[in-house]
């Protein structure tokens, strides 16, 4: 039975190795570590992780892997699949309005800076006077804002 978690399989690094279907993934990985220059002679079937074959034969195998079937099955059913949701799904999603203005936004915004812990507040602004800004801590009482950047900015 090719399910059996208690079959026992060879391993490809040392053929003196028969190892249960159920630990064989995990030997690999200890096996590969242990035998670096099998290793290197070794390629992975694309189609399960498990078929370790010679690299001249991986071509050949890639041909005639039985797993090969399982995943060409699996993208048929997925995209037919795929395909049915979209016909059938019917989407009837509007966007909202959009109320935002950048234009008007990038006319009402200050000229001051940004200041942590700080809000700019009673902003008066005309054509002919300057504009005035009354700065309004808005932090806990415990708290206070940074004097300083905590790193050093390099320039150079």
């Amino acid at each position: 039975d090719v399910l059996d978690p208690e079959r026992l399989i060879q391993c490809p690094y040392n053929k003196h190795h028969r190892i249960r279907a159920c630990r064989f993934p995990y030997h690999l990985v200890k096996c590969r570590k242990s035998y670096p220059e099998v290793a290197k002679e070794l390629a992975t079937c694309p189609f399960n992780a498990r078929h370790l074959v010679p690299r001249a034969d991986l071509s050949d195998h890639i041909m005639k892997c039985n797993d090969k079937g399982f995943i060409e099955q699996d993208i048929v059913n997925q995209s037919s699949g795929f395909q049915r949701e979209q016909m059938n799904a019917v989407s009837t999603w509007q966007a909202p309005p959009c109320d935002e203005d950048w234009e008007t936004e990038s006319l009402e915004q200050s000229d001051s800076p940004f200041v942590w812990g700080m809000t700019n507040s009673g902003i008066n602004r005309s054509f002919s006077s300057s504009t005035t800004f009354e700065q309004k801590n808005c932090l806990p009482s415990r708290v206070r804002a940074p004097e300083s950047f905590p790193y050093a900015v390099s320039w150079k």
